[in-house]
């Protein structure tokens, strides 16, 4: 292999690393939002639970004064 067979060679595996880097940053960064975006959801999701939690409370009272009333009748 002369000295143009390895230059060339050379900037093959060079264009390859910039390639390979350059995929790398774009999975870090898409790894970066995706954690972002699922810390948002579980957050989203814990509200949501929470008010899940309130109005079963709420419907749970309203059943129990309805069955109050109604033995009082």
């Amino acid at each position: 292999m002369d000295n143009r067979d390895l230059a060339a060679e050379l900037q093959r595996l060079l264009a390859r690393i910039d390639q390979l880097a350059a995929s790398m940053q774009r999975m870090q960064d898409e790894n970066r939002s995706l954690r972002q975006q699922h810390e948002q959801m579980a957050a989203e999701r814990a509200q949501l639970l929470a008010k899940q939690e309130q109005a079963r409370s709420r419907v749970e009272a309203m059943i129990s004064r309805l069955k109050s009333l109604e033995q009082h009748t």
